[in-house]
């Protein structure tokens, strides 16, 4: 058998490229020369394909994209070889449609499917299905999928290879009285928990009996959803929890090592946002155990491939509890790649081939610290709902030991139909401190306008000294809510977030008014040399210098619900500065210098300090949008279309920005989503708190509930009716 070649990879400026500082390399083997895989189809979309793509490109394997009908001119496609349609934007219809998706294999002439995560990774009737046809599935065995992919028989396997479980019920019954008894003898709180599928889809903690029933029905149409099975296990919910999962690999030799840990303590409705690996704060031992829990698991199944396993740890007793067992390569491989300094792609294409494993568990290396934050289309204060929109700006760091992970370029639509995470950012660095800073500053640098994004949140969690402490556990962001969330009722924060609005606005009218100029000097005829008068810095003016007035109103996208209209008179001055004054809340003057560097940057000086600052700007509805990032800070502006330049500012156009065209106590849908079901009927009475529909996006189900007591109105939705964030649902009246 071929010996393993080192190699090492120089850093590519490209963000999309994988950045590891070292990785083993092996040729095929001679003997596998007759089977060696040539063509893979990914059998997926987004970034997990884009990077699949990378590597087996890299092999010399030439790839196939399956697209729907909304990512026709996705990156994943254009990131491929060739592209097969297979159905219309709902996943069940193109990306969960296995016979189409092996239909586009053997016709392409691909020897593998590469499944990705997410949709048919964990689906044993699609391994099983690809292997039927002659296709290798790049995973691992159906069998091992199906004992894995149901909670309730890994459970069960588990136990017997001696792996620590937590106290549950992992049975076969479902009805809803039983489970409740077995949820009373494990004794409140229980975690709900779907048996197949992952990502936090259909959990539920119920904290007492009266909230079981709703919950559990809650859980099984979500999981239903999601992954086509609705059964249930219970677990006991530990308070105190860590989730540290470890990745494991295997061969079709029986060959099984771990590559180490990870910690994904920090989530939000259950689903991860930051990874890191190594996990912080755990001996050298505890480590060890880890690994070999996770090893047995894999070898109880005779596993091979990528795959995870994950523990909940309890930070009160320090014992560690097998939780499930992911059977794919996980959204959070990058950071176990760069602390190995392995591409975890190329394993897997080379174990498909019946290779075995290049290194021996104690070859696997171990340097540095990674994170990874997973940057979301999702409207944080609204409690990390799930947003749509265009990418209208989508600018990315790029630095050595930072990789980016992305499915999408600036002008791309993130859709309710699949998951909102626009990138994952990973950094490595030699030890956790050093990765750290590098998180904060890329989480910095990172800029998406054109919808909402948590951005801003990451890199409060990175900052908060908790986190930085490594103090991690999966109730971080709920122990720390009054650190990590702006409180509108704290003045001393609301005054600090206005007046640092306020300073933007100023910035931006001085960049925007300096672009305006640049702009009319190149069209000028015979360029800046014949640049207007009117347009000159500063503008020609009779006997009084020139004065523009701008109106934007502010987003305070940290505090949902609050903005401001922010009203600025820009005074040109004869040096070229702007004298710039905002009259709210007591008048400031603020002179600034802005000089226009190239495409959206620009330099500033205001009161002696002098910045690089960026400008995102983009219309629609009448509407200028206008995104400043200054450092760490950004804000959010909008301005009424059609202000000019006017001699008399008493004339000048005073826009008003109107937030809202719906009546008074109107509820709206917090986001866009499918109506999966309308719990009461128009006129009916309902209390406060009470729900009254049930919208679905991205697979989540968010509950619409009555904000008052009284009678609804105008509940004209229905069942598998698409609404549109913003749009108006129902309205509960006193009569």
């Amino acid at each position: 058998m071929a010996s393993s070649i080192l190699f090492r990879r120089e850093l590519t400026k490209t963000t999309t490229t994988l950045l590891h500082r070292r990785v083993y390399a092996r040729p095929f083997s001679e003997k596998n020369a007759q089977q060696r895989i040539d063509k893979i189809l990914i059998a997926n979309r987004g970034e997990i394909a884009c990077r699949i793509a990378r590597t087996a490109k890299r092999l010399g394997i030439r790839t196939v994209a399956v697209y729907s009908d909304a990512d026709k001119d996705s990156l994943h496609v254009a990131s491929s070889d060739e592209a097969f349609r297979i159905g219309p934007p709902p996943p069940r219809l193109s990306y969960l449609n296995a016979s189409s998706i092996v239909d586009a294999a053997l016709r392409s002439g691909a020897q593998a499917i590469h499944p990705g995560y997410g949709f048919l990774s964990e689906s044993a009737d699609f391994a099983q299905l690809c292997e039927d046809k002659g296709l290798t599935f790049i995973g691992p065995p159906a069998s091992a999928i199906r004992d894995m992919g149901d909670k309730s028989a890994s459970k069960r396997i588990m136990g017997a290879a001696g792996v620590p479980l937590v106290p549950g019920y992992h049975g076969d019954e479902q009805d809803i009285e039983k489970m409740k008894l077995e949820a009373d003898k494990i004794g409140y709180p229980v975690l709900i928990k779907p048996t197949h599928g992952g990502g936090g889809k259909g959990m539920r903690i119920v904290h007492s009996p009266d909230e079981f029933a709703e919950s559990f029905l809650a859980a099984q149409r979500e999981a239903a959803a999601s992954f086509g099975v609705n059964t249930i296990l219970l677990e006991k919910y530990i308070t105190r929890p860590r989730h540290i999962e470890v990745q494991i690999f295997g061969d079709k030799n029986g060959n099984v090592l771990h590559l180490y840990e990870r910690d994904c303590s920090v989530q939000r409705r259950h689903q991860k946002i930051i990874e890191e690996a190594p996990a912080p704060s755990i001996s050298t031992e505890f480590r060890a155990h880890l690994g070999q829990a996770a090893v047995s698991a894999a070898k109880a199944v005779n596993y091979y491939s990528a795959g995870t396993v994950e523990f909940i740890v309890d930070t009160v007793s320090d014992q560690f509890y097998f939780m499930e067992m992911n059977t794919r390569l996980q959204v959070e491989h990058p950071v176990t790649e760069m602390i190995v300094g392995q591409d975890l792609v190329e394993w897997q294409i080379h174990v498909a081939n019946g290779e075995a494993l290049p290194l021996s568990q104690s070859q696997v290396p171990i340097s540095g610290h990674a994170f990874e934050a997973r940057i979301y289309a999702e409207n944080v204060p609204k409690g990390f709902l799930p947003a749509t929109g265009v990418l209208h700006h989508y600018h990315v760091p790029v630095s050595s030991g930072v990789r980016v992970e992305t499915g999408v370029k600036e002008g791309d639509t993130v859709s309710m139909h699949y998951d909102p995470m626009i990138a994952k950012l990973v950094v490595w660095g030699e030890n956790r401190a050093a990765a750290l800073v590098k998180l904060k500053d890329s989480l910095s640098k990172f800029q998406v306008a054109g919808l909402p994004t948590n951005v801003y949140f990451l890199l409060k969690l990175a900052n908060h000294w908790a986190f930085e402490n490594g103090n991690v556990e999966t109730h971080f962001i709920d122990n720390y809510r009054e650190d990590l969330f702006v409180d509108a009722n704290n003045s001393v924060s609301a005054k600090e977030a206005y007046d640092a609005a306020r300073l933007s606005a100023s910035l931006v009218a001085a960049c925007l008014i300096e672009k305006e100029h640049f702009i009319f000097a190149r069209s000028a005829p015979g360029g800046s040399s014949l640049n207007p008068i009117w347009y000159g810095s500063p503008p020609f003016r009779v006997h009084h210098q020139a004065k523009r007035r701008v109106e934007l109103e502010w987003d305070n996208e940290y505090d949902s619900g609050s903005s401001k209209t922010l009203k600025l008179t820009i005074t040109y001055q004869p040096d070229g500065r702007y004298l710039i004054e905002t009259e709210e809340n007591g008048a400031s003057v603020l002179e600034v210098k802005a000089t226009y560097v190239k495409d959206h940057h620009f330099r500033v000086e205001a009161d002696g300090v002098i910045n690089d600052v960026s400008l995102a700007i983009y219309s629609k509805d009448q509407v200028r949008h206008i995104h400043i990032w200054q450092g760490s800070n950004h804000h959010y502006f909008r301005e009424k279309l059609g202000l000019e330049l006017s001699e008399d500012e008493e004339s000048q156009h005073k826009p008003k920005f109107e937030t809202s065209a719906h009546p008074h106590g109107t509820v709206v849908a917090p986001m866009a989503g499918l109506v999966v079901k309308v719990l009461t009927k128009n006129e009916a009475r309902v209390e406060v708190g009470q729900p009254v529909l049930v919208l679905e996006a991205m697979k989540m189900e968010h509950i619409v509930k009555a904000p008052s007591s009284g009678f609804v109105h105008g509940l004209q939705v229905k069942v598998g009716e698409q609404v549109s964030d913003g749009s108006a649902l129902f309205n509960v009246k006193d009569q």
